[in-house]
């Protein structure tokens, strides 16, 4: 996919009748004037979206980790799990979308009929989710999941520089000071005793986690961009044109790639339950991340993640018997800062 190409579509988002900006104002106010039970619905549905996205992303790593067989390799295709994953959420929108047609009825904007002006957006992040999705697995052949969970936390600035590229929004220096301590307060918050092999790693495995970072960090910014140029489009809807180029697009690196394995053994060979469930948690924090997307973004979304991820910790004491740590400590202390000094600065 060439770059002439990406840069003409996010032209024509640029050129929509109603800017990104704007509909985001648009769609802040309007819980205004439908009263205070509307706030409270547009709350609770952004708070759950974001929790369970947490959640889900939370134990990503550790599904990936294990289902390494004897925690050295792969036993089943990892192109044909990620078509897998694909798949399913194709399917979970779908029946989702079917329950609105029976409750609503089909109208222009829960339709799947459309134009080619509409869906030449989508192969865009579908491309990047593959590349991106993909190199989850490749990285866990060079770091564990402690490392990686680290790691992962450049995303978080990757997200803020994204933002401002492709969405054209700007950080003022507290926001921008806000968010590099909010990384590295996730950071500090996740270290455990076996933290410090992240020092250790292979340059190839950190090299991977940064480009991985930034292509995640691409794909959200731009399917933020996707899901805001038409608002009211029914989010389902968009979710079906999105996956369904994901489809297309790991079908493809699944005959490059996986070929002669998958024939040979068959296309759910080494699909273990562990690797099933590995499966359904990536379909459903796919379908969490479009949520947000459509419904918050991408600022809100790294704040909204981290803040989560402390309350479930935090949670998980009375529990699980989670036991606190100086760095847990510290890390939340970080963060409560971080996210102190970006919603002051957005008051001023």
């Amino acid at each position: 996919m060439s770059t002439t190409f990406g840069r003409k579509e996010l032209d024509d988002i640029y050129k929509s009748k109603e800017p990104v900006s704007d509909l985001e104002h648009n769609l802040e106010k309007r819980p205004s004037t439908e009263g205070s039970s509307a706030n409270v619905g547009e709350w609770g549905r952004r708070t759950m979206v974001t929790l369970a996205l947490t959640v889900l992303t939370s134990s990503q790593g550790l599904l990936i980790a294990m289902s390494k067989a004897n925690d050295i390799k792969y036993e089943y295709s990892y192109t044909a799990a990620n078509c897998t994953v694909e798949i399913t959420k194709c399917i979970i929108s779908f029946a989702v979308l079917s329950r609105v047609w029976q409750q609503q009825g089909v109208n222009d904007d829960t339709k799947l009929a459309s134009t080619w002006e509409e869906l030449r957006v989508y192969p865009i992040p579908a491309a990047v989710y593959l590349v991106k999705n993909l190199l989850q697995y490749v990285i866990f052949l060079y770091v564990d999941a402690p490392s990686y969970q680290i790691l992962k936390n450049l995303n978080i600035i990757s997200t803020g520089v994204l933002y401002r590229v492709f969405l054209k929004k700007t950080l003022n220096p507290v926001q921008w000071s806000a968010l590099i301590l909010l990384a590295l307060g996730c950071t500090i918050a996740q270290m455990t005793s076996q933290s410090e092999k992240v020092l250790s790693a292979p340059v190839m495995g950190i090299i991977l986690a940064i480009i991985m970072a930034f292509l995640s960090g691409a794909a959200g910014v731009y399917t933020e961009l996707i899901m805001k140029k038409r608002p009211q489009r029914n989010v389902n809807v968009q979710n079906i044109y999105l996956y369904s180029f994901g489809i297309l697009f790991n079908a493809f690196a699944l005959f490059i790639y996986d070929y002669d394995a998958v024939v040979g053994k068959g296309f759910f060979h080494g699909f273990s339950p562990i690797v099933l469930l590995m499966i359904l948690n990536h379909a459903l924090s796919g379908i969490a991340v479009s949520l947000v997307m459509k419904y918050a973004d991408n600022i809100v979304k790294v704040y909204s993640t981290s803040v989560a991820m402390i309350l479930t910790t935090l949670v998980s004491i009375p529990l699980f018997g989670f036991t606190l740590t100086l760095p847990f400590v510290l890390g939340t202390s970080v963060v409560s800062v971080a996210v102190f000094l970006h919603y002051q600065s957005k008051a001023k």
